[in-house]
């Protein structure tokens, strides 16, 4: 028997991914409630459990009186005689450990140490479930779709269940029962039913973590995601810094012929990312941002966290974005309030003077009509 109870603690220990040590308590604690619920009290009961062959034996603490008369409580008391039928040296006074014979216990006895034993092991079941997508809390991770849940969708992860709540949804995705999904885990808390963990399809860090899975210079350092903005099914924006000069930051990211980047969009059904350098220079990095839009010129204003853009009058709807996102996402990423407008609508303000916008050399490109916005550094106010 003790051996067909170790090898069942052993794969409780192994499936279950509950410890050993937490189950002998459990034992434990099971056989002092049968004991109580047999004997009426387990307050002097102690049992001990043997955790390499799962022997036990179960005792009570008794005080030795001199005579069986004196014996006020049989189940706290035992007299001198008896006393030394267990121990010779037992003397009036002492604490006689009495050896319990568990299989005296009855059927109900046996029935609440049962319930003692399975009510442990849901309780450190649900406890390494929770610790196990505890640690996974601000990751990503595979599921597979179950069921909808009124506009929520169940998925299963494994040992757990995840709810994708509506509004952590992509609009447009199609979430087909028994399908596999890759979803970020938002929050895991931990319930009387077993750990409850939110996922979702929206949020910005699912794409960084798919980044990091799939670049291999992003998971040793090399690259660095500086920021990152999105709008979950359609666009994502995102600017990556170098810590190596011999390392392109874009290129690493985007990959061969698009390869990486390319994973990571069908994993996205198709939502459009644009990745671009990070720079520190805010006038570079708001040019950066705003791409595949071509800049004349950058003023910026730190302290105010606002940037004016003039861009050609032909490039202003592709700069501003189908209603607004390109602009909007360039200013998520950058942390600046963008307005932006076209050479005529800046030339037509007042006090507006593009000599203000551009250094000497670049001003006198522009008047020759070239391209300045990719031939030299936007000047920024700082």
């Amino acid at each position: 028997m003790s051996k067909e109870l170790m090898d069942a603690l052993d794969l409780l220990e192994k499936e279950k991914n509950i410890s050993k040590d937490s189950l002998f308590d459990a034992i434990e604690n099971s056989l002092i409630t049968a004991c109580k619920n047999n004997f009426g009290k387990a307050e002097n009961i102690r049992v001990e459990v043997d955790r390499n062959n799962c022997d036990f034996k179960c005792y009570a603490d008794k005080e030795v009186v001199e005579l069986f008369d004196d014996v006020m409580d049989p189940q706290i008391e035992i007299c001198l005689d008896d006393a030394r039928k267990i121990s010779k040296k037992a003397q009036v006074g002492d604490i006689v450990a009495v050896p319990l014979n568990s299989k005296e216990f009855g059927r109900i006895a046996t029935q609440n140490a049962k319930n003692v034993i399975l009510q442990k092991i849901r309780e450190e079941e649900r406890g390494a479930i929770y610790n196990e997508y505890f640690e996974k809390e601000h990751d990503i991770v595979t599921g597979v779709v179950q069921r909808f849940i009124g506009k929520n969708v169940s998925i299963n992860l494994g040992r757990a269940d995840a709810i994708l709540n509506e509004n952590e949804q992509v609009k447009g995705e199609v979430y087909r029962p028994t399908s596999r999904i890759r979803v970020y885990v938002l929050e895991v808390k931990n319930g009387s039913k077993g750990p409850r963990i939110l996922v979702s399809r929206t949020h910005p860090d699912l794409v960084k973590r798919l980044f990091e899975q799939e670049v291999a210079e992003i998971q040793d350092g090399t690259v660095e995601i500086k920021s990152i903005a999105r709008e979950a099914g359609s666009r994502t924006k995102i600017a990556v810094y170098s810590n190596n000069p011999n390392v392109d930051a874009v290129g690493a990211c985007v990959g061969v012929n698009g390869a990486r980047v390319n994973l990571i969009v069908d994993e996205l059904n198709g939502e459009k990312i644009d990745v671009i350098n990070w720079d520190e220079n805010p006038g570079n990095l708001i040019q950066n941002a705003l791409s595949p839009a071509k800049i004349v010129a950058v003023f910026a204003d730190p302290d105010e966290k606002s940037a004016k853009v003039v861009v050609p009058d032909y490039q202003l709807s592709l700069a501003i974005g189908k209603e607004g996102q390109n602009a909007r996402l360039a200013a998520r990423l950058t942390g600046y309030k963008i307005d932006i407008k076209s050479e005529t609508q800046a030339k037509d303000a007042p006090g507006f003077r593009m000599e203000d916008y551009l250094d000497d050399e670049d001003y006198d490109e522009y008047e020759e009509g070239e391209d300045v916005a990719e031939s030299s550094d936007t000047e920024v106010e700082e």
